[in-house]
């Protein structure tokens, strides 16, 4: 499964039709949707360690988002690894 968030897309704050949404919270990819329309719920549940260029270690580094308990609609950053 592809753990990127499309932010080569135009507009990557733009949901579009037929797809499933949440949006990430704080860390270099804030304010960005990650479509989950492929995710079972439990995988929504944990979360997902996504690939980020936009971080404090450059193209390669990996940004940690969860899902928050109360609004599994949001996902909250947690940390960043490097690759």
């Amino acid at each position: 499964m592809d753990l990127r968030p499309d932010h080569d897309a135009p507009d990557p704050r733009t949901p579009e039709p037929g797809h499933v949404y949440v949006e990430l919270v704080g860390g270099p990819l804030d304010g960005q949707l990650l479509d989950v329309a492929g995710y079972t719920t439990e995988e929504r549940a944990d979360g997902a360690l996504l690939m980020s260029n936009h971080g404090r270690f450059g193209p390669g580094g990996r940004s940690d988002y969860e899902a928050r308990p109360d609004d599994p609609g949001r996902w909250d950053w947690t940390g960043v690894r490097s690759s």
